[in-house]
């Protein structure tokens, strides 16, 4: 099938072919014909299979449909993070350049002030993440009871990140009819309840099985002690000349440690997550795709929205506390048909995460051990003799603040001896 097949307009065709596709992916022959019929949707598309112009192309068309009702916000798409509206709005203005929509996006992090400027002069669309968009609406600068489609994108994220009170504020502003689209990567329970109450008879749609990870990345696990393995992933880089190589890390100070530690072994890096501001998270970016920076480390938050074509490499410097968090994490590599190579460095109290993702995946993730970075065997640094020695140290406190207080007590005339039994039993 090609997007000729699609019924897409030809100024839409023509923008495609400009970005140099001509074959639909999986999910965008599944969910365009759908949208296009202006059903709702619940789509499970895993991150790289081209969800975003699964939605955007057919959007674009309907509103073409129908222009007589420009410059008031017609679709909203709401998405988890800054760094993800900016990829989603960016394709709205791409697909739809030969088009006259206005496409605006509305995020924390930068001037408010632009933002309301750009809403005054009238917009058709609008990305936008839910803090932003909530101020805005409280101030009066954005209206939603005209939007006809909306598009909640990477909605299990959005639950992750407590953003399911924020959704039905949104909903609660738009008016009852109008088209839903659901896209999500994983579909726990929540995101099921969710889509109960959101779609109207929806059309299901899957480009891949619930939780997997695509085909074209492979995976690999080395194990090594969690304090070597800022020196293992020097050697691994260094040794591989690779140089473009996304790291993650589960903490944001993690994140700027790990940077900083690259940077003294002389390899370009820059670290992005929630306490960086969007110009540092944009310019870090920009740098890293055009390579000027060979390693970008950044948490699950930050991460989520990046679209880096082509990337060749991720790491997992620390596997997530939640397993579909992995499968959104080496997605972002083997994107547009392109292979990449997802790899986590695991120490020893790291293995239940790895059996997790195993299980989710139904897969057996193979493991490997480089030479010189053996993992410790045992307990380590003393591990349950470390601790023996410290439950005898707080029983010989314990027995040394009985003592203190019993002779205090003698002092001051004393307790029964009854009274001391039972404080006694409550120490011990």
């Amino acid at each position: 099938m090609s997007f000729n097949n699609l019924g897409l307009s030809p100024e839409l065709k023509q923008a495609i072919e400009n970005k140099g596709y001509s074959d639909p992916s999986e999910i965008q022959q599944q969910a365009i014909p759908s949208i296009l019929q202006g059903s709702d949707i619940m789509a499970g598309a895993q991150t790289g299979t081209g969800k975003t112009a699964a939605f955007a192309l057919p959007i674009l068309q309907r509103l073409q449909n129908d222009e007589t009702k420009r410059r008031r916000v017609r679709t909203l798409v709401l998405v988890p993070t800054r760094e993800l509206a900016s990829q989603v709005g960016d394709s709205f203005r791409s697909y739809g350049k030969n088009l006259r929509f206005r496409t605006s996006t509305l995020y924390g992090g930068v001037s408010i002030k632009t933002q309301i400027d750009k809403l005054k002069k009238g917009v058709d669309i609008v990305v936008a993440t839910p803090g932003r968009l909530l101020d805005l609406i409280n101030q009066g600068y954005i209206s939603l009871s005209q939007v006809e489609i909306f598009v909640l994108d990477e909605a299990d994220r959005m639950l992750d990140m407590g953003f399911l009170r924020d959704i039905r504020k949104v909903i609660a502003q738009m008016p009852d009819r109008r088209q839903n689209l659901l896209f999500s990567a994983t579909f726990s329970r929540e995101i099921k309840k969710l889509a109960n109450s959101l779609l109207n008879n929806p059309v299901t749609v899957e480009a891949a099985p619930e939780n997997s990870a695509t085909e074209l990345v492979n995976q690999r696990v080395i194990k090594v002690d969690q304090k070597r393995k800022t020196e293992l992933i020097t050697k691994i880089i260094w040794d591989g000349n690779w140089h473009q190589v996304l790291i993650f890390t589960r903490t944001k100070h993690g994140a700027n440690r790990l940077a900083q530690k690259l940077e003294k072994a002389k390899i370009t890096s820059a670290a992005i997550h929630g306490n960086k501001s969007q110009s540092a998270r944009t310019k870090a970016l920009a740098a890293f795709k055009k390579g000027d920076v060979s390693v970008l480390v950044a948490t699950d938050i930050a991460a989520r929205g990046l679209d880096i074509p082509l990337l060749p490499h991720v790491i997992n410097f620390e596997l997530p506390n939640m397993p579909e968090d992995y499968v959104h994490r080496i997605g972002r590599t083997g994107r547009a048909g392109a292979s990449g190579e997802a790899l986590s460095l695991v120490s020893a109290d790291e293995l239940a995460y790895l059996r997790s993702i195993e299980k989710l995946l139904n897969v057996s993730i193979p493991s490997e051990i480089v030479e010189g970075f053996e993992p410790t065997k045992g307990p380590v640094e003393g591990g349950k003799k470390r601790n023996n020695v410290n439950q005898s140290q707080q029983r010989k406190n314990a027995s040394n603040n009985r003592n203190y207080h019993r002779n205090k007590n003698r002092r001051r005339g004393g307790k029964d001896r009854n009274h001391n039994s039972q404080d006694r039993k409550r120490d011990e």
